[in-house]
């Protein structure tokens, strides 16, 4: 399991009480017809934790075919893991079967999705989703204040019930629309949202404006966050925590400022060293041909064909969980037998 760490004089604490917990996941999906298929780990054995000691904002980086969205979609219960459990407060979220705990559960994770032009149908007014969510969590039944409960939402986001109430998409920006998506996600006072790829079709002056938005959520209304993100300016810039992400693989963990100032694993080096020489574009459609199958296949190291540090054990087995001592994970052989490792990681007695 790889814990939430942070870092106090004397050394450094692992945090036992959890609000999200994923441990060992792993997703595989199929892809091809029954004659001819392939067997893809687009998540492959993932832990991963959150704290519920205070609000965070973790950010999920990868590339294409990383396995960030998968991942995101069965915290979400969108997808059910092929193996390991997800723990929310302490509840595996798939044993959920109840209408009562699917509502809690929805009450206390909520989503924000990519493309907020694709999150509300054109023929529909964006206001009637607010109280579609008001009723639908069964947060209260009575109208005045399921307009309390917007207003006061909206506000949090600088809009307000009578620009909303009744238009339409179309009547408004993906910045606006954005926000509402936002709203809407702020009114169950959820303790997690999770806001997969958020920023990625707004303008660049509307980016920041929704990256500040969350960092003042978090404060204002004790939410934790999970940003799945390619955008390595942000996630520096918003996070507490950075999980890299390859191949379905966390390769290195811990604060935003360790992983991205100062990288560890071969692979971080090589994205943060591509970002500086290129503005790219990477494709989120996973290629399954060359270079790019042959990783999702290993084994080993995922990432040992690429690696100019790999050594022969690279190729055979996988790579350790280990910590270091300035609070850090990372996923690699290399630093097995380095002096600089505080210990093994262990999982929870």
């Amino acid at each position: 399991m790889w814990p939430v760490t942070f870092i106090k004089e004397g050394g450094i604490t692992i945090i036992k009480e959890y609000l999200l917990k994923i441990d060992n996941v792993s997703k595989v999906f199929r892809i091809g017809n029954v004659l001819s298929s392939t067997r893809i780990t687009a998540v492959d054995n993932i832990n991963l934790s959150i704290s519920s000691e205070k609000p965070v904002i973790l950010s999920i980086v990868g590339e294409s075919g990383s396995g960030k969205t998968t991942l995101a979609r069965m915290i979400l219960r969108l997808l059910e893991p092929t193996s390991g459990r997800i723990y929310l407060q302490g509840r595996d979220l798939f044993s959920l079967r109840d209408s009562e705990s699917l509502v809690e559960f929805k009450r206390t994770v909520q989503p924000i999705f990519q493309n907020p032009y694709e999150t509300f149908n054109p023929l529909k007014p964006v206001s009637q989703y607010l109280y579609d969510t008001v009723s639908n969590l069964r947060i209260t039944e009575d109208q005045k204040d399921a307009d309390e409960i917007i207003s006061e939402t909206l506000a949090s986001v600088n809009l307000d019930l009578p620009t909303v109430k009744g238009k339409f998409p179309s009547q408004f920006s993906g910045g606006e629309l954005q926000r509402i998506s936002i709203a809407r996600a702020l009114i169950p006072k959820p303790r997690l949202i999770v806001a997969d790829e958020p920023v990625s079709m707004l303008d660049a002056s509307l980016r920041m404006n929704i990256i500040n938005l969350f960092d003042a959520l978090k404060n204002t209304y004790n939410i934790s966050f999970i940003y799945i993100t390619h955008d390595l300016s942000t996630a520096y810039y918003i996070s507490d925590f950075v999980a890299i992400m390859y191949r379905g693989c966390i390769v290195e963990y811990g604060p935003s400022d360790l992983i991205l100032m100062n990288p560890m694993h071969p692979y971080t080096k090589l994205l943060i060293s591509s970002v500086a020489e290129t503005e790219r574009k990477w494709n989120e459609n996973i290629k399954l041909s060359g270079i790019e199958s042959q990783e999702f296949l290993m084994t080993g190291c995922k990432f040992a064909l690429r690696c100019e540090e790999k050594e022969e054990i690279c190729n055979r087995e996988r790579p350790p969980e280990i910590l270091l001592a300035d609070g850090r994970m990372v996923s690699c052989f290399k630093y097995n037998k380095s002096n600089n490792v505080e210990s093994l990681f262990k999982k929870d007695n």
